[in-house]
């Protein structure tokens, strides 16, 4: 059987020196950026896990679930064992793009389920860590590159006869995911409290005094201050509408309390398959077409001074946000019903409108799918919400920074 994997051959097959180790939970005297490994003294044949903190875990976090249910202590402890590596001493790989004495710190503070100072790598707070546990560390400032080199190069030493839970993504025990957005399919979901919702600052207005104009700049007394009225401000009523011609009256607007979360984005039934075939195409196409990109121009050289893997991260960079972007719209929206059956237009119609002697035609919908270019008109939009409500025949005015713009109503499907 070959030997465990390093850390000091980690960094050596990738070009890096690097510094220590230091004893896990003392303090790193490394200030710039680089790349980190946590790794044991010796092989253990079984996981440490501490089941008691595990169980903590669980309470403090209520939305944590382990294959969409909520687990028992032995059961998550059990999954996590399952990816646990016998015959390795790395247990994760890490990088710092300010200080790594102060990532490596925050790392070690960060109790199960937070989110600050540093999440990454919580699974390492799982173990009962022996004595031995060190931590290696190297600066460099390509902390990316460096690091998607780390764990190829740790993947092409544990090989295939390893045993893993998750059989397509081998990483070290505590990693989750890699920067290249692969991510490793534990079940586990929720395994972290949701970022507090913090109130919204009040809105503040400056006002511009010209110099000599402030009260009491010319020598004259202050004025009195008058009373603060202690009766509650008068409530005016107030109306909208919706639509022109046969539309109906819209319900007033209702109150945002400061803090509160946004509403969730509102999507026909086929804007959400739009959405969902190219978040497929994604990832099922897009990302390891540009992976492979990503682990081609690697072998091309240098990584500080590699255009071809350079521009390839960057597209990866794009490609992710576009893929949790949907994902996040996705998980959130509020599918609507097809229109209405009826006269009026609702969500989801097709209405065609004629102006300035031209025809166009448009479908209402949630301004999250929004396109003009492909007719999709947005109910948020001053003509998509003039046109809610009509039925054939209505005309509407719009204003716009042109002036007045009518439209009238020829077709509804």
């Amino acid at each position: 059987m070959p030997p465990p994997t390093t850390a000091a051959s980690l960094f050596r097959d990738v070009g890096l020196l690097p510094d220590g180790p230091a004893p896990w939970g003392r303090p790193v005297a490394a200030r710039g950026p680089g790349v980190f490994v946590v790794e044991l003294s010796s092989p253990l044949p079984a996981a440490p896990i501490e089941l008691t903190r595990v169980g903590k875990w669980i309470e403090r976090v209520p939305e944590l679930r382990l294959d969409g249910v909520r687990p028992t202590s032995r059961a998550l402890a059990a999954r996590i064992a399952s990816f646990w590596l016998p015959d390795q001493v790395v247990l994760y790989v890490g990088t710092a793009t300010a200080s790594l004495g102060r990532r490596i710190a925050a790392l070690e503070a960060t109790p199960l389920g937070d989110r600050r100072p540093h999440p990454g790598g919580h699974w390492l707070r799982t173990l009962d860590l022996p004595a031995g546990t060190r931590v290696w560390w190297a600066s460099t400032e390509a902390v990316e590159e460096y690091e998607d080199a780390l764990f190829s190069t740790f993947a092409e030493g544990v090989g295939g006869d390893t045993p893993s839970a998750d059989d397509r993504l081998v990483l070290p025990f505590a990693n989750l995911r890699r920067p290249t957005g692969e991510r490793r399919a534990s079940g586990l979901t929720g395994s972290l409290l949701p970022e507090p919702v913090t109130a919204a600052a009040p809105p503040t207005r400056v006002v511009d005094v010209p110099d000599g104009d402030a009260e009491g700049a010319r020598g004259e007394p202050p004025q009195p201050r008058r009373a603060r009225s202690t009766r509650p401000p008068r409530s005016t009523p107030t109306t909208a509408r919706a639509g022109i011609g046969g539309g109906a009256a819209s319900a007033p607007a209702a109150s945002v309390r400061s803090g509160s979360p946004a509403p969730a984005a509102t999507l026909t039934a086929a804007g959400a398959a739009r959405m969902q075939a190219e978040l497929d195409e994604l990832i099922g196409g897009r990302r390891p077409e540009v992976i492979a990109r990503i682990r081609a121009a690697k072998e091309l050289g240098d990584l500080k001074e590699n255009a071809d893997y350079a521009a390839a991260r960057e597209e990866q960079s794009f490609l992710e946000g576009r893929i949790q972007a949907l994902e996040a719209r996705l998980r959130h929206a509020v599918i609507a019903d097809g229109p209405t059956p009826g006269p009026h237009a609702d969500l989801g119609s097709i209405v065609t409108v004629e102006t300035d002697g031209l025809t166009a035609e448009y479908t209402l919908v949630g301004s999250a799918e929004a396109d003009l270019a492909a007719g999709r008109l947005s109910v948020a939009s001053p003509v998509g919400r003039a046109l809610l409500g009509t039925t054939v025949g209505d005309e509407v005015v719009v204003q716009t920074p042109r002036g007045p713009v009518g439209y009238r109503v020829t077709a509804l499907a």
